[in-house]
């Protein structure tokens, strides 16, 4: 079973994309792994790391890095970036829903998603999150930012099911392939699968304050 959105390919062929880490995914890994004497110990996986923006932050702060997404390209730039400093992390070009073909079970501290199950359908994001609760340890953490429903992009395209979009024609998602909008009750739903879940948003104005781009903030933990 293929799930990947290979549009994502020429995406990364074809634009430069950005290079730090969301204040979100700092506060994240600042507020649960930063006191760990050695952070070597701590292993962190991020599915969907695109070109290696949050990889990069999380290993020049020193602690086992993995990421997988299934563009080749997108692989290569985080390789050739962390290379070119000094830096190292386990790449991995594979689809999310394979996550235990290629890492044991109970192998991860913690496991991010930013913005990468937003662009899996329905089927595949359960699929997926039930992969990732299989690779973390227990008591291991997950952080999730998923864009909310309303935000702009939402119903400029083709709906190919319940919110979740093709062919967006504006917006920060324009030409960015299949896109699902989480809904409150969605993200709860993906919240069950975990304990301690914690859900807030963060929200920005943009095309002088005419449209709105929300996410969803999600943590939680693996039960013991």
């Amino acid at each position: 079973m293929m799930n990947w959105d290979s549009t994502w390919e020429q995406i990364f062929s074809t634009r430069e994309w950005g290079k730090y880490p969301p204040e979100e995914v700092i506060r994240f890994i600042a507020r649960n792994f930063y006191a760990f004497t050695n952070r070597k110990q701590i292993k962190l996986l991020e599915i969907g790391c695109g070109t290696g923006a949050n990889i990069w932050y999380m290993s020049r702060e020193g602690f086992d890095v993995y990421g997988i997404d299934g563009s080749a390209t997108a692989i290569a730039k985080a390789e050739n970036r962390l290379h070119s400093e000094g830096l190292k992390a386990h790449l991995q070009i594979g689809d999310l829903i394979s996550l235990s073909n290629f890492y044991p079970p109970a192998y991860f501290d913690a496991v991010l998603d930013v913005a990468c199950l937003q662009h899996n359908s329905i089927p595949g994001i359960k699929i997926i999150v039930e992969q990732v609760k299989t690779v973390l340890k227990p008591g291991g953490r997950i952080f999730s930012m998923a864009v909310a429903s309303g935000s702009w992009g939402y119903g400029l395209g083709k709906e190919v099911e319940s919110g979740t979009f093709i062919e967006i024609t504006e917006g920060p998602l324009e030409s960015k392939g299949l896109c699902h909008f989480f809904n409150l009750e969605e993200v709860q739903e993906l919240s069950n699968y975990f304990t301690d879940v914690q859900i807030e948003y963060s929200l920005r104005s943009l095309n002088h304050q005419q449209q709105y781009y929300k996410h969803w903030l999600v943590e939680g933990k693996k039960q013991p």
